[in-house]
């Protein structure tokens, strides 16, 4: 099992809330807060060009 460095967890309305973390190795995950086991792994640019395309708006229509 990797040890992952999770971040605080980004919340929104209700119990909406998000974990990232990096391990030693450089990779990223994304966890729903209190699901920390379940997550899903890529490397950290990939997590960068996803950040980068939702804050661009490219996920808008799923809201």
């Amino acid at each position: 099992m990797q040890n992952i460095n999770w971040e605080e967890p980004y919340c929104g309305e209700g119990n909406n809330c998000f974990r990232l973390g990096i391990d030693e190795d450089g990779n990223a995950y994304i966890a729903v807060a209190g699901a920390e086991d379940a997550y899903v792994t890529d490397t950290r640019e990939a997590l960068r060009t996803l950040i980068r395309e939702i804050k661009a708006g490219k996920a808008d229509h799923l809201l």
